[in-house]
């Protein structure tokens, strides 16, 4: 299955950490909401919102974290931060992070890279290997009608669409990505994920099975540290299953 792997392994993993994600959806919230706090006019603010509530955040956590974005409720200033580094097995590594304090967050994944045998690296040493795209994944749990989806996601600027047995794959522009995403959720499908995420040109994969648990591991890591957004990489194996 790839970097996303099933649907099954990715709800799995989404459920253990439910508690880390509504920390991680307010912080992006709050970010957000900083251009505005009207989700109809805001249409990064309103994809946020719609990622939170699809993982069960209470409306008065959401409510909350919009409003500190605005200003309207006092709040901490996060900073955006992207590092780039090699996994175990020399898999290609993105770090999204978004903190309030800079040097915790530095230290912290520089840290997690090299304890679980990987390299941190200086900006462009990885991303050159990703093109940054608007993913959306459908279930595709038999009720659906592929051609109807995929017209409206091209209708609403999509790029392509990929089916697997159980999951739809749509690949967008970044720039037309909350138009597809408003058109699909206003279509009435239901998004088991969907982000801007960094999508790999080149994929890899360690060969030796001591690197594949050393790097899931160190994905586990990142990902339970509340300042990270997302972990990118272009490892070509499934490693939300063992």
């Amino acid at each position: 299955m790839g970097r996303h792997g099933t649907i099954a392994g990715r709800k799995a993993a989404q459920d253990s950490k439910r508690a880390a994600l509504f920390t991680k959806y307010a912080r992006a919230i709050m970010v957000a909401a900083k251009a505005g706090g009207d989700p109809e006019y805001n249409p990064t603010l309103r994809v946020a919102i719609e990622k939170a509530k699809g993982i069960g955040m209470p409306n008065d956590n959401i409510n909350r974290a919009v409003k500190k974005g605005t200003g309207e409720l006092a709040g901490e200033t996060y900073e955006e931060l992207s590092f780039e580094g090699y996994g175990p097995g020399g898999v290609a590594v993105i770090v999204d992070a978004l903190t309030d304090n800079k040097n915790r967050t530095t230290a912290a994944v520089r840290s997690t890279f090299d304890k679980h045998g990987g390299n941190l690296g200086t900006p462009g040493c990885v991303s050159y290997m990703f093109a940054r795209k608007g993913v959306i994944i459908i279930e595709n749990d038999g009720s659906i009608d592929e051609d109807t989806m995929l017209e409206a996601a091209l209708e609403a600027g999509a790029d392509d669409m990929t089916a697997s047995e159980d999951s739809f794959e749509i690949v967008t522009d970044p720039a037309v990505y909350t138009d597809v995403h408003k058109a699909l959720t206003d279509a009435g499908y239901e998004l088991v994920e969907s982000d801007i995420e960094y999508v790999p040109s080149m994929e890899s994969a360690p060969t030796n099975p001591s690197d594949i648990k050393s790097l899931r591991k160190m994905i586990e890591v990142l990902e339970d540290n509340d300042d990270v957004q997302k972990v990118h990489t272009n490892c070509s194996i499934d490693l939300y299953e063992e």
